[in-house]
């Protein structure tokens, strides 16, 4: 459909290009728009070589040709003028910048792609979204999801073509690269579709992504939309949930947003107001003076919901042994955990602990 755009810009085009024949050619080397219509159709694979060895641009064939600005990672157009002097070559060029502004007008304004792209961003305004997506026919009620991918070390575009690849679907499921290191999947979905059928969808494409590419990637996953107005909330919270993730379980690769708990309220605090809790809740010592084994003693405790006996079995140690080091914790930072209102005390307080970690180390 882009294709059709050319024509009549290049007609247009033809009168202040001193009747020079104009054209555009696509990344396959077709000729997709021509000011001369009987090379329309015609295909040049030795001008799309040269293109790709020169640097987007060459003089050859008796044309001059210019690659246009790729709308994706790669040159898909490139525009084309009658002569192989420099006046060819300055006229190659203004057509080169005309088209460009008329193909970024073209995918603004009838690209689904880009319309899913600037929702998310935030990009369009309320009042616009669902004319938009009516031009677009795109249904503003449908039910949607969003995953976001952000992968581990230096960017590979694989993992883009391997998306794609799982969800063909282009007129139902959007995938969208919105930096070098993130893809987002906003995909159609049942209105009753739980979190548990969400978390499978992600580990199928995390276990994807490891097979076939060998790369490490965190999915975060927000909540079901009812309304595509909402694709920017939604978009928020699986970036959210894989922060939150990052900060108080950073060996899941897999992050629900509606499954973060009091971590994602924590996340929500202010530093200061953590480091208040922190003084009031450690009246005695800070929590920095609980070695590696007591710190593991709780965790365990915990793990067995504040059962003493089913403690000290898991961790192969004498049910008194395990009381000593209870009341040790008791006497060193004030908080019995045995008690279940001093046990979410410090367990809130290991949390906060980390997430003032984790800024520390952002700065």
């Amino acid at each position: 459909m882009q294709d059709k755009m050319f024509q009549p810009i290049l007609a247009q085009m033809k009168a202040s290009a001193q009747e020079r024949v104009l054209g555009v050619m696509s990344g396959r080397g077709e000729v997709v728009a021509s000011t001369d219509y009987s090379l329309i159709g015609h295909v040049w694979d030795r001008a799309v070589t040269a293109l790709d060895e020169r640097g987007g641009s060459v003089q050859m064939m008796e044309y001059t040709f210019k690659s246009l600005q790729p709308s994706s990672l790669r040159h898909d157009y490139a525009v084309f003028v009658e002569g192989e002097d420099q006046t060819a070559f300055s006229i190659c060029g203004i057509a080169a910048v005309a088209l460009n502004c008329a193909r970024d007008f073209y995918e603004e304004k009838h690209n689904r792609s880009t319309f899913i792209k600037n929702l998310l961003l935030e990009n369009i305004l309320p009042g616009d979204i669902y004319a938009r997506s009516r031009e677009l026919n795109l249904d503003g009620h449908q039910s949607r999801v969003v995953l976001l991918l952000r992968q581990k070390g230096q960017f590979d575009n694989s993992v883009l073509e391997v998306l794609k690849n799982l969800f063909p679907d282009r007129s139902r499921d959007f995938v969208i690269l919105l930096s070098e290191n993130e893809i987002v999947l906003v995909k159609e979905v049942d209105e009753n579709t739980d979190s548990t059928a969400l978390n499978k969808l992600a580990v199928s494409i995390e276990e994807t992504v490891k097979s076939e590419l060998m790369l490490d990637c965190v999915i975060g996953i927000g909540t079901v939309c009812t309304q595509i107005r909402e694709l920017s909330v939604v978009y928020r919270e699986a970036q959210t949930a894989i922060e939150v993730g990052k900060v108080f379980d950073a060996e899941k690769r897999i992050v629900t947003y509606e499954n973060l708990g009091i971590g994602r309220l924590i996340y929500q605090l202010p530093t200061r107001m953590c480091s208040m809790f922190l003084n009031e809740a450690f009246k005695k010592d800070d929590i920095e003076t609980l070695d590696i084994e007591t710190l593991n003693t709780i965790s365990g405790f915990f793990e067995n919901n504040l059962n003493v006996s089913e403690t000290s079995r898991r961790l192969f140690v004498h049910r008194n042994t395990l009381v000593y080091r209870i009341e040790k914790i008791k006497r060193s930072i004030g908080l019995d955990i045995r008690c279940f209102e001093h046990a979410v005390v410090f367990k809130v307080a290991l949390m906060v602990k980390k997430y003032l970690k984790s800024c520390d180390d952002e700065k």
